[in-house]
C-alpha cells in the first residue's frame, strides 16, 4: 500500500469523501487513532487498498455504516471505572440534591452502558424522578443499540462487580431481564433518558445542564477540537454546574481552564465556578 505518507494521504481522501457525502467530520480526531481505525477495517472487508475501500464506503451506505461504527468511540461498560461513580455518588449527589429539577448531558454515550449506570445510580439516590437525561451520539446505529438496552449475558458478571465496587445498594440482577442468553435493560430506567444524535464536532449547546458527563471521548480528539468541545461544555452548563471527565483526560491548557473548581482531581470532576472571583 505503499509509504506510510501515501497511506496517510489515502487516509486523508477517505475522511474528505466522507464529510462530503455524508456529513461526518473527523478531521479533528487523532491521526493515530484514525489511522488504527481505518487500517483494521481495510484489514476486515478483505479490499486491498484503501483507494478500494474508499470506493465502496461512497457506494454502499452499509459499508460505509460499518466505517462510521469503527471511527466512533464505543469503548464503554456498566458502571466503567467503579471508583469514579463512588466519587460520583458521594461527591456530585450531594449537589444534585440541591435543584428540583436536574438535566443531565452525557455526551458521547456510544451504546448506552454508561447512561443506563446513571439511571440506576441517581434511582437508588431518590433523585431518578426528577432528571432528564440527554444520552447523546453522533452514530446513528449505536444510538439504536442504546434505546434498545439489550446486551450480552456474558457481560452481567463484570457489570455486576463494577456496580457493586461503584456502591451499589441493591441487587444489579433487579435491573435487567435474562432472555436467551441476553440481558435487557429494565423499561423503567429507559423512562427518563432521551437518546438523541448530536455530534461534538460540529453542533452547538445541546441544553442547559446541571452535569456533562463525557468520559474517555476527548482523549480521541486533537487539541483544537478538544478546546471546541471544552467551550461546549462551558456553555452548556449552568454556574455551579459539574463537569466529569475521563481519567486521561484534563483541563489544564483548556480555553476555560481556570474557570472550574476541581471537586476530585483523581477522578477528573470539576465544577464550574459562579465567578472569576471565587477560589
Amino acid at each position: 500500500m505503499g509509504c506510510p505518507d501515501s497511506i496517510d494521504y489515502e487516509i486523508m481522501s477517505l475522511l474528505e469523501m466522507v464529510d462530503e457525502k455524508y456529513g461526518y467530520d473527523f478531521s479533528g480526531y487523532s491521526q493515530a487513532h484514525i489511522r488504527r481505525r481505518v487500517l483494521n477495517r481495510l484489514s476486515m472487508s478483505g479490499f486491498s487498498s484503501i483507494k478500494e475501500l474508499m470506493d465502496s464506503v461512497e457506494r454502499d451506505k452499509t459499508i460505509a455504516s460499518k466505517l462510521l461504527m469503527d471511527l466512533s468511540i464505543t469503548v464503554t461498560e456498566m458502571f466503567r471505572d467503579p471508583d469514579f461513580f463512588k466519587a460520583l455518588r458521594s461527591t456530585v449527589i450531594p449537589i444534585l440534591r440541591t435543584y428540583p429539577f436536574i438535566k443531565i448531558w452525557h455526551a458521547g454515550c456510544s451504546t448506552g452502558q454508561e447512561a443506563y449506570s446513571m439511571a440506576i445510580l441517581l434511582k437508588e439516590e431518590g433523585l431518578y424522578d426528577r432528571t432528564t437525561i440527554y444520552a447523546t451520539d453522533f452514530n446513528q446505529e449505536a444510538l439504536n443499540s442504546a434505546k434498545e438496552g439489550i446486551y450480552s449475558g456474558n457481560l452481567m458478571r463484570t457489570y455486576t462487580q463494577n456496580y457493586q465496587e461503584a456502591g451499589g445498594k441493591e441487587s444489579f440482577s433487579d435491573y435487567y431481564t435474562s432472555s436467551y442468553e441476553m440481558a435487557i435493560m429494565d423499561q423503567e430506567l429507559k423512562r427518563n433518558i432521551v437518546w438523541a444524535n448530536h455530534n461534538l464536532v460540529t453542533d452547538a449547546v445541546f441544553a442547559e445542564v446541571h452535569l456533562v458527563f463525557c468520559r474517555n471521548v476527548l482523549i480521541y480528539f486533537d487539541k483544537e477540537l478538544q478546546n471546541k468541545v471544552h467551550r461546549l461544555f462551558y456553555d452548556s452548563l449552568i454556574k455551579g454546574g459539574v463537569l466529569c471527565l475521563g481519567s486521561k483526560e484534563s483541563l489544564k491548557f483548556g480555553p476555560n481552564s481556570n474557570s472550574y473548581t476541581e471537586m476530585d482531581k483523581k477522578q477528573r470532576i470539576f465544577k464550574k465556578r459562579y465567578s472569576s472571583n471565587e477560589v
